[in-house]
């Protein structure tokens, strides 16, 4: 127990050392840090995250005693950093490119992303539609225009023939016209 306590002891002074070197560099070479930072990030709020990254990295991997010119091993550092930045980042986007393709269809040949956008804005719309149409004229427009299905496809899944479902669709949609420009003229 008293072993683990003394070796807690030493990686928190390990750790409060690093922290106090990483801040010196700063306080000595901020200015040059961030303008680098900026001139390589080319956007203001990624710069800011990079500049606080690069703390934290020094703090994890401080500069070694034997360096002779700090400014170009900064440099060096900071042209690491970003680049592992913009590859993590590059990634993440390609992973999450991947999740939506397999968990949200494309809608209209669109990438994953908008189709995931517009799926939220259909699905406010759907809602919109549902509080001013009977529950059979808004699962109609919902199966024809959502799920884009056919007027027979319509009628199969509601179990009613498909005069019944152009009925409810065109009844539905009259209304929310009616409401639209009513709402337009007030």
């Amino acid at each position: 127990m008293a072993a683990q306590r003394n070796r807690a002891v030493v990686q928190n002074c390990a750790i409060a050392s690093n922290v106090n070197r990483a801040a010196e560099v700063f306080f000595e070479h901020g200015d040059f840090i961030y303008n680098v930072i900026r001139h390589r990030a080319h956007d203001p709020h990624r710069a800011e995250d990079l500049f606080q990254d690069f703390f934290l990295s020094l703090v994890s991997r401080p500069i070694p005693p034997d360096v002779r010119n700090i400014k170009s091993y900064i440099y060096k550092s900071l042209i690491n950093d970003i680049a592992d930045r913009a590859r993590h980042l590059e990634r993440y986007q390609i992973l999450t490119h991947k999740y939506g393709e397999n968990h949200y269809p494309t809608v209209n040949n669109q990438t994953a992303e908008n189709a995931f956008i517009e799926k939220e804005q259909i699905e406010k719309m759907m809602g919109f539609i549902r509080k001013r149409v009977t529950k059979s004229e808004a699962k109609a427009i919902a199966l024809r225009y959502r799920d884009n299905l056919c007027i027979g496809e319509v009628a199969g899944r509601m179990g009613i023939d498909k005069r019944s479902v152009s009925r409810y669709i065109s009844a539905g949609l009259r209304k929310v016209r009616q409401f639209l420009v009513f709402e337009r003229e007030a």
